[in-house]
């Protein structure tokens, strides 16, 4: 019998590399919503693009993230989240040198529905 409770963190998530040296794991991925805890070292930025579908709420656990919605620049230091809304091209970089730890939620998921503009 499978167990429906099952305690999740990074120890015994899926994880993955992505951009430059940036971690990813995959805490929850289900068509309706995605969880996923990132780090991303100074000095760092992912590419800017959109999400068709999806809304992201970042949260941020360790450090300061600036963000690029929409043209904007937005500073969210630790405890604070953003939102993004399905179809804002945004970007999160972290400017500065120490390291920058994060949630991603996503709902619906993210899986095949991101547009990449640069």
């Amino acid at each position: 019998m499978e167990k429906d409770f099952i305690p999740v963190d990074k120890q015994n998530a899926s994880h993955y590399l992505w951009g430059d040296s940036c971690d990813s794991w995959v805490l929850v991925d289900s068509a309706g919503l995605s969880v996923k805890q990132e780090a991303m070292p100074g000095g760092t930025r992912e590419k800017l693009h959109f999400h068709t579908k999806a809304q992201q709420f970042f949260f941020i656990l360790k450090g300061t993230a600036t963000f690029y919605p929409a043209g904007e620049k937005i500073l969210v230091s630790e405890q604070k989240g953003l939102l993004i809304k399905a179809g804002t091209e945004h970007y999160i970089a972290n400017e500065t040198n120490e390291l920058l730890e994060f949630l991603v939620i996503s709902q619906p998921t993210t899986n095949n529905d991101r547009t990449t503009l640069e």
